[in-house]
């Protein structure tokens, strides 16, 4: 396994990516921080570069040119206004990952999908109802991505999360292979940051969809509350 000294993080100004890029550094790793846009001071940990690409549009090796690894914290809103025609932002980013990586030598991809891509039973049964109907082509297009994924020469990871939330790091995580503990259906984005940088430190997720959850209080993993943030 070729050692990784800098990483390109895509989706770093989001939930995830802001947590990943700060954890990387902790970690000791160069980081280059790619997003749409940047303003003009961002406000990112010392060292790091901001740099800005267009995973829908951009030939993404100059981007990544230099790095070691590629970690992809992009995501799209899990809302019902998006789910009703979602852009193609897992299956474009990942074609364009591949190709990049193929310029560059980059030898390692981890990506965000989610564990419902599998399974939605998981959960109170009102969030099922309402993630199933509000949500599927958003769950079909991550399972698109790893298809391709699947059928490239690259070493890949798509880390499978249950129902994102803030929170700070806990480190008290349950890993299960492709879909999250049945009694489980919550994951903080700082954790899934966490087990993002855990897996390119190991071979044992290689070409795996690995499901990452934690038990939460009763209030955030209600089914009121599971279902507005649908809602929102």
């Amino acid at each position: 396994m070729a050692e990784i000294k800098k990483i390109a993080i895509f989706g770093a100004k989001g939930a995830t990516g802001r947590q990943a890029v700060q954890q990387a550094v902790a970690r000791g790793y160069r980081v280059r921080a790619l997003e749409l846009s940047w303003p003009e001071n961002p406000d990112l940990p010392e060292g790091v570069e901001a740099v800005t690409a267009n995973v829908l549009e951009d030939d993404l090796a100059p981007a990544t040119e230099g790095c070691d690894a590629i970690l992809s914290c992009i995501g799209l809103p899990f809302t019902a206004r998006t789910a009703l025609n979602p852009p193609p932002l897992y299956t474009e980013s990942a074609r364009r990952y591949v190709a990049a990586m193929k310029d560059t030598g980059i030898d390692r991809l981890v990506v965000i999908s989610a564990s419902f891509v599998e399974t939605l039973d998981r959960g109170p049964l009102l969030f099922r109802v309402a993630a199933r109907a509000a949500l599927s082509p958003i769950f079909d297009q991550m399972g698109e991505m790893e298809q391709i994924l699947r059928q490239s020469t690259v070493r890949w990871t798509a880390v499978r999360p249950g129902w994102l939330m803030e929170g700070e790091l806990t480190q008290d995580y349950t890993i299960t292979p492709n879909v999250i503990a049945p009694d489980l259906i919550r994951t903080r984005h700082s954790d899934l940051a966490h087990f993002m940088l855990d897996c390119l430190e190991t071979e044992i997720y290689d070409r795996r969809t690995p499901a990452i959850a934690r038990s939460e209080d009763r209030a955030a993993e209600s089914a009121r509350s599971l279902a507005a943030e649908i809602a929102h």
